[in-house]
């Protein structure tokens, strides 16, 4: 992989000419970096033929936008694209802020770009235009981008309640926005998506681990389950963390873990998992495990195990059957 720091920046100079009138000195057009994103006409300027921008010596990002040929096309650098076609107070947004900020979201081919003003607003092939007058902006690698929390806000038009609650409990557990200040913005916000922006900051919760524990924590909430607690830490007899359960109602003794592994990679790992589980068993707690499988193909079948277990040990609030609110949001296979 070749990055911007890692080589020599290529500048493209064009050929000295004299001023237009004839007097005064010579004139040389700005060099132009080619491991950045650069349109056609930036091209042009720089001498660089419209031709040789389209094969070997560059490639293609958007229709009218190259790059040198050895440049990865990272979120930032597609983003990067998609500004190049706007006014410099345009910024990337939704899905593309999304990418920039490495937040995990699922496939949108399109880039997003926001501008201030109408009269900026273009719509080149692959880029969606946005318009708005107040918008947050921050700076990530060098792209202007949307803020986070007007960033969960632009994408609730675009994902499911689900998928927008795992960008939520991202935001929040790397400390790119509070909980707190993101239940503000999604408050005041009268942006298209903001009702389904406050349905899901509702759900977003502090010190969430990863995407499929979103997904199993709510799985468990849309069925009707009282909600488990998050990373509970259990601690010996002088307050010190001795173990840590990803989801856990403590009042009945119960835990729900993700397990993401698809098979034993270690020897000493599952000694160490088997050791961990015993001392769990001695406590008097149950452990329930939960593989991707569980989630994405077998869902019935987690929300009926967690439903009996819970149950049978007779925690408040448990209803009498599942609710059926989860099938939208976990189709199964």
């Amino acid at each position: 992989m070749i990055t911007h720091s890692a080589r020599r920046t290529r500048l493209w100079k064009t050929e000295s000419r004299p001023r237009p009138n004839g007097n005064g000195p010579v004139v040389a057009e700005p060099s132009l970096d080619t491991s950045r994103p650069f349109t056609r006409a930036q091209g042009r300027t720089a001498g660089i033929d419209p031709a040789r921008a389209r094969v070997g010596r560059f490639k293609r990002i958007l229709f009218g936008v190259y790059v040198d040929a050895d440049v990865e096309l990272t979120p930032a650098v597609r983003a990067q694209a998609a500004l190049a076609l706007f006014d410099g107070t345009a910024f990337a947004s939704h899905s593309s802020a999304a990418r920039v900020h490495g937040v995990p979201i699922p496939t949108h081919p399109d880039e997003h770009v926001t501008v201030i003003e109408d009269r900026h607003r273009r719509r080149p092939q692959g880029v969606v235009p946005h318009v708005n007058p107040r918008a947050e902006v921050t700076v990530v690698g060098g792209v202007r981008v949307s803020a986070p929390a007007q960033m969960f806000i632009e994408l609730a038009p675009l994902l499911s309640l689900v998928d927008l609650v795992v960008v939520g409990d991202h935001l929040v557990r790397q400390g790119k926005v509070s909980l707190r200040r993101l239940v503000l913005a999604c408050e005041k916000s009268n942006a298209r998506g903001a009702r389904a922006a406050r349905r899901a900051v509702g759900y977003v919760r502090e010190r969430v681990d990863s995407p499929m524990e979103t997904r199993l924590r709510m799985l468990i909430v849309l069925a009707g389950l009282p909600e488990p607690e998050v990373n509970l830490s259990i601690r010996d007899v002088d307050g010190q963390p001795v173990r840590r359960y990803d989801l856990c109602w403590p009042s009945v003794r119960v835990i729900v873990e993700y397990d993401g592994r698809q098979h034993v990679e270690r020897e000493q790992s599952w000694e160490s998992d088997l050791e961990r589980r015993e001392a769990i068993d001695d406590d008097g707690w149950r452990i329930l495990v939960v593989t991707s499988r569980g989630i994405y193909r077998q869902p019935e079948r987690t929300v009926l195990r967690i439903w009996r277990l819970l149950r049978a040990r007779r925690l408040p609030g448990v209803p009498n059957r599942p609710s059926d609110l989860w099938r939208p949001h976990f189709p199964g296979r």
